[in-house]
């Protein structure tokens, strides 16, 4: 009776509240709606009721009833509902029809409720494999599953894989998908390593709520690089056989290189580099080698270099000169110092000089730096000078030099320096500003030299100013203004470039993503230092410029109108420009096609057309193959202080490991030629060693024991370890000597044991040999299975009323899974099918049942089984799914509802 009544109030007393508000229902629940049935007659009524809903997953549990209604009353009739969890979020209704018994008077009720929107997306491993062979794919499955009533609008998303079923899917209420991501692992891996692949997946509704699973994988190489016991020196030793063809002289030879960079020990502590090239054989050229020995040596705090370089003392005493000397450095916490010395090779004024300096550093970017240089002039052949400056005698130069960081966005630097010889004395001062704020960038530089300052520059003044200033996203304003310095000190072995007075101005606008143009303007003074002069020009220019990416092509336009005054002739005229450059990628080649046409006054010729037009081509057709072609007809006046090519055939090519071969073919004009071209050729052999230089570790072994199990035989099985290789003799032993410490794979060829032959420990087996003697010892057995099947079944209705819907829904799943401590596996079984997990180590394992989003009423009576799987045995399980009906039982009792009939006539 107790229970009669807990069932009686469960049923009713949801009804009441229901009856009162319109509430919205979980999926997936049980709930009541009722309908009050009123008879106004003075006479009883019996009804028969019927209860229908819009939806096939609202079952209404009571369907057909009975009722009857005393005169001038009403009475609740309760419909209990099932609202299974694969119900759609939204509104239904409730129909109740019934005809009266005597009469056939017909009544409709209608009844609404809402179901609530659930949200609950699953995402799992299912099953990925433990170790792939480089080259090999990786793929690893996962279960996705909507266990919420609302149809999801899906995103996959992985960020080192590919996804079988494409960037989004759509995913009903209840449904599942097996996704699988897959990877290709590079077949050229020189280690060992680990994989992990992952897949994301969120509602195109709901982005916050993110799902990832991973898998980890280990890659095992098939062509390893093993680890070096001994710390190598990289060195390169090159040959080349050099022809060229000066001037209508030819003259050829053979040129030796050996370059090597790189620490001596493990600890990276001391760093060496060495550069030896012999003697050019032929003239020197900006495509040739020049004779060079040097070597530098540094460890922490010291650095010391003998031999050839570009020695520098500070930007206005010795900003730039070659020559053969020695210079050291001691680097402390705050304090640096040193010096050097130096005996110019391409500079005949000076015969020796000496440096020595002291730098202080001043929190983490601002530094003071004092130094003295001492020059000693060349005293024999004095008549021939190849500077306008000469110096009388020895030459002393103080120095002090400052860089400061006012804030993160302003840096401030300057030097200022004296000179002083038994004649003379002058003084040299230089400041610089840069500016980076948020709008505005900047960079602006002022140098002074005196007359007779003896330093790098004198009697000249030096002025570069660049200024950005970005008004918005799109638009910028530029200026630049450049005077060169007249009078430096330079290298003989270079000519100088013409000097040059430049301002320019103008408006960069990004009208798009991929192309923008700027609008200059300004005036630019070039003049030809050497004798006799080719030009010297001031012009007065307006230039546009546009730039603009179409698919591959990289396109560039500009022309330039503007008023040429020419100091040469005299002569003021038109001078115009229009260029185009057009490059692209393609089939792992580079293209660059340029072409320009001017009609200028700049030189001895008013109204000179000049045409230039060029291509370059570079190809990489593998790592181990490079070309490259380079054709210009002609260049520009004012560049003719430099060595210029008109034609350059590159090629080079490994021929074996650590071999190479290169071919390169110039035409060009040297530095100061206008016409008369020259031809260089070079046919190069280079080497590439590691020398050993410290031992760093020992080799090791790796021996152990294959135990028989229950196998035929345990001899003659061949296993690999990276490139090393063993084979068991009769009783079972192996053993790899002379191996280099790291990681590797233990790994047995399944093709010299049977196939149903199965290691007692996991094989393929991780193993980290550092020890002088390891040891690995396995077993091999015959391998288990474990089959079965997924026996679903259904009980009987026993409800005394409307029975629920016991069709099984198709496709109703499970998730089987084994498990042995060390390995996993899972696998998908359909309610009713068979299942089966092959080649399983024997011992104990465990099988657990998933119920995958099985609805409530199926029911797993044993959902989990423990076992010892014995050699080559096959255990069969059954898994029993039961259906269950609902066993309530229903009491209809009666609510009466009364009212005063002489109240309601008032």
């Amino acid at each position: 009776m107790i229970k009669k009544w807990i069932i009686y109030f469960t049923l009713l007393f949801p009804a009441f509240i229901f009856s009162q508000k319109k509430d919205s229902l979980k999926p997936g629940t049980t709930t009541s709606i009722s309908f009050t049935i009123e008879n106004k007659n003075s006479v009883a009524k019996t009804y028969n009721l019927k209860a229908e809903t819009s939806n096939n997953f609202i079952i209404p549990i009571l369907k057909n009833g009975e009722i009857t209604v005393s005169p001038n009353e009403s009475k609740t009739y309760i419909v209990p509902l099932q609202i299974a969890a694969e119900t759609p979020k939204g509104k239904y209704s409730v129909l109740l029809q019934g005809n009266e018994i005597t009469t056939g008077e017909e009544i409709i009720q209608t009844a609404e409720l809402l179901v609530f929107g659930n949200r609950k997306l699953s995402l799992t491993l299912l099953d990925s494999p433990e170790f792939v062979k480089a080259g090999e794919t990786i793929q690893s499955t996962f279960l996705l599953k909507n266990y919420g009533n609302v149809s999801e609008n899906l995103i996959l998303e992985s960020k080192n894989a590919a996804i079988d079923l494409g960037a989004s899917l759509s995913l009903a209420p209840g449904e599942s998908k097996k996704v699988t991501v897959s990877k290709k692992t590079p077949l050229d891996l020189g280690k060992n390593e680990y994989q992990n692949l992952n897949l994301s997946v969120y509602s195109k509704d709901n982005p916050q709520e993110n799902q990832t699973a991973y898998s980890s994988v280990k890659i095992i190489s098939v062509k390893p690089v093993e680890e070096d016991i001994f710390h190598r020196f990289p060195v390169s030793a090159s040959v080349s056989m050099i022809g060229m063809q000066n001037r209508g002289r030819y003259d050829s030879g053979f040129q030796g290189e050996l370059y090597g960079k790189g620490s001596l020990d493990d600890e990276n502590k001391n760093l060496l580099e060495f550069h030896a090239v012999t003697k050019n054989p032929v003239e020197f050229n900006s495509f040739t080698q020049y004779e060079e020995y040097f070597v530098n040596y540094k460890r922490e705090n010291f650095w010391v270099h003998l031999g050839d370089k570009n020695y520098f003392a500070s930007f206005l005493t010795e900003y730039a000169r070659y020559g053969r000397g020695a210079e050291i450095r001691f680097d402390l916490k705050k304090i640096s110092f040193g010096g050097f010395y130096n005996h110019p090779r391409f500079f005949k004024d000076i015969k020796d000089e000496f440096n020595i300096y002291s730098k202080l550093k001043i929190g983490k970017q601002s530094e003071i730096t004092a130094g003295y240089l001492y020059k000693i002039p060349r005293t024999e052949n004095t008549d021939l000078r190849f500077t306008n400056m000469i110096i009388d005698s020895d030459a002393h130069l103080p120095y002090l030099t400052g860089k400061f960081n006012i804030n993160k966005n302003l840096e401030v630097s300057g030097e200022t320096s004296y000179s002083k010889t038994e004649k003379t004395d002058g003084t040299a001062f230089m400041i610089q500003t840069i500016a980076n704020y948020e709008r505005v960038k900047g960079n602006v530089m002022y140098m002074r030299a005196s007359p007779e300052y003896a330093g790098y520059f004198n009697n000249t003044s030096n002025i570069n100013i660049n200024l950005q200033y970005q008004l918005s996203k799109r638009i910028h304003f530029i200026a630049n203004y450049i005077q060169d310095a007249k009078n430096f000190q330079r290298d003989t072995l270079f000519l100088a470039a013409p000097y040059r007075k430049y301002l320019q101005y103008g408006i960069q606008y990004k009208y798009s993503k991929n192309g923008n143009i700027i609008f200059y303007g300004g005036s630019q003074r070039y003049e030809d230092r050497l004798m006799p002069k080719e030009f010297d020009y001031n012009d007065r220019f307006f230039k546009l410029s546009v730039n603009q990416q179409i698919g591959i092509f990289q396109l560039n336009i500009e022309g330039q109108l503007g008023k040429t005054e020419n100091y040469l002739t005299g002569v003021s005229g038109n001078s115009s420009f229009y260029t185009a450059n057009i490059s692209f990628d393609k089939f792992k080649t580079s293209f660059n096609i340029y072409g320009s046409y001017a009609l200028t006054s700049r030189y001895q010729l008013q109204n000179q057309q000049q045409f230039y037009f060029g291509a370059r081509i570079l190809n990489r057709f593998s790592d181990k193959t490079q070309f490259s072609l380079f054709y210009q007809n002609n260049y520009m006046p004012e560049d003719y202080y430099t060595d210029r090519n008109l034609f350059e055939l590159l090629f080079q090519q490994q021929i074996f490991s650590k071999h190479e071969l290169g071919v390169s073919a110039r035409y060009n004009l040297q530095r100061g030629e206008l016409g008369n071209k020259d031809f260089i050729f070079s046919l190069r052999y280079t080497l590439k060693m590691n020398v050993p230089t410290q031992k760093i570790a020992e080799y090791t072994t790796l021996s152990g024991n294959i135990k028989n199990l229950g196998v035929k035989k345990v001899d003659g099985i061949r296993l690999r370890m990276g490139n090393y290789l063993s084979i068991t003799d009769r009783n079972g032993n192996y053993l790899f000597k002379n191996v280099n410490p790291g990681d590797y794979v233990l790994e047995i060829d399944r093709s010299t044991t049977d196939i149903n032959d199965i290691a007692d420990r996991n094989v393929p087996a991780s193993l980290i040999l550092t020890d002088k003697e390891n040891v690995f010892n396995f077993g091999l057995t015959g391998a288990a299975k474990i089959q079965g099947k997924i026996d679903y079944t259904e009980h009987e209705n026993t409800l005394s009323f409307a029975p629920l819907s016991t069709k099984k829904k198709k496709n109703e799943n499970v998730i089987v899974e084994v498990s042995n401590g060390n390995q996993i596996f899972r696998k998908i079984a359909v309610l009713g099918d068979y299942f089966d997990f092959t080649y399983l180590r024997p011992g104990d394992w465990k099988v657990k049942v998933y119920r995958n989003g099985l609805d409530k009423r199926y029911k797993i009576p044993i959902d989990q089984f423990e076992f010892n799987l014995k050699s080559s045995e096959t255990k069969n399980i059954t898994i029993n799914v039961i259906k269950q009906s609902s066993e309530i039982k229903y009491q209809q009792e009666t609510i009466k509802v009364s009212y005063n009939q002489n109240k309601k006539q008032k």
